[in-house]
């Protein structure tokens, strides 16, 4: 559930004569959910006080002014602090209102002005709030009732920034970093998707699929007389093949002496063959010893690797298990699913 705003009003006045007055007030902006800060802060109006008082106003979303009888207390400027509140109010573009007594003359004595000038520099006052939103009052219990309804119809027309708890922003934040990984989520799947249904970029310009590599193997073979010689053919195999006979070593993993045995007990069979048939063997018999030579075994194992086919293994092994382990990338298991799947 989104967390609801609460609203900050400054509630400007003069403080002794209105006290009921305020205290009205304060309830209603309560009810209505909203942070009430005034001039009742700040008892002491000074220089230092102002300065405090105009950063509470910036902050605040809405204002409004209470006028009784008195104009309160003046400035250095010559006018009130009261009404300094309002015209910085005003200046900054925060929507205002202003709540005057129907009839000043009616209040006890010691609520009103008693000197001409007080009198005359409140009546100037009260000029200038009519000049925009103001609401008429005549006690406390009815002051309270037209704030909250005025301040309902003005947050209508001017929604304010408001406030929210700060649990409910951390956790907006969260739920921010959790769409931020969800999407990351999906880029990576998408990623490895295209890693398990794609090759590696560059590696269409690779000797691959048909493309046959010649691998030597070495041989031992003896003649009639019984000499021993040491002997090489080669045989010419097609990257698709190579990589179907030791690919299933990798569906787990394997280390090189398992990868080359898989390949000397194929070629070794293939090489036998070739060499019986071979001009070259015509006087030699008993082959034997067939081993791929390693060179060639070492560019199997990186042509297949910048193929995007295997890679090598980095799981934690023991101190001294010191040999290499070879596993099929997502790619290659899906390359060797189509190599060696049986079709219906």
């Amino acid at each position: 559930m989104e967390e609801r705003k609460k609203y900050q009003v400054f509630v400007s006045s003069t403080y002794e004569d209105l006290q009921p007055e305020r205290q009205e007030i304060m309830h209603a902006l309560l009810e209505l959910d909203c942070i009430p800060s005034g001039m009742e802060l700040f008892p002491a109006a000074n220089e230092d006080q102002w300065t405090l008082i105009k950063g509470v106003i910036d902050d605040s979303d809405y204002y409004i002014v209470i006028i009784g009888g008195r104009y309160g207390s003046v400035g250095p400027g010559g006018i009130s602090y009261t009404e300094m509140e309002y015209r910085y109010a005003v200046e900054q573009g925060k929507p205002v209102i202003a709540f005057l007594h129907k009839d000043p003359d009616s209040l006890e004595k010691r609520k009103t002005e008693t000197s001409k000038k007080g009198q005359k520099a409140l009546e100037a006052f009260r000029d200038l709030c009519k000049t925009r939103m103001c609401k008429f009052w005549e006690t406390p219990q009815e002051l309270g009732s037209i704030v909250s309804r005025s301040l309902i119809m003005l947050q209508k027309k001017h929604p304010g920034i408001g406030w929210i708890r700060g649990d409910a922003v951390a956790s907006k934040e969260a739920s921010k970093e959790i769409l931020d990984l969800r999407l990351k989520i999906e880029d990576l799947n998408k990623e490895l998707e295209k890693v398990t249904t794609h090759a590696p970029a560059g590696s269409e310009k690779l000797e691959q699929g048909d493309d046959e590599f010649g691998i030597s193997i070495h041989f031992q073979a003896s003649d009639d007389e019984h000499n021993n010689y040491r002997c090489r053919i080669t045989v010419k195999e097609a990257w698709d093949d190579i990589f179907y006979i030791i690919s299933p070593l990798m569906i787990h993993e394997a280390t090189d002496l398992q990868l080359k045995r898989r390949l000397n007990e194929t070629y070794s069979k293939i090489a036998a063959t070739k060499a019986k048939k071979d001009k070259n063997f015509k006087d030699l018999k008993r082959y034997r010893n067939f081993e791929i030579d390693s060179d060639n075994y070492e560019t199997i194992k990186i042509q297949l690797r910048a193929l995007g086919l295997i890679t090598q293994s980095i799981k934690q092994r023991s101190v001294k298990d010191t040999a290499s382990y070879w596993k099929l990338t997502p790619y290659g298991d899906s390359v060797m699913v189509r190599l060696r799947a049986i079709e219906k």
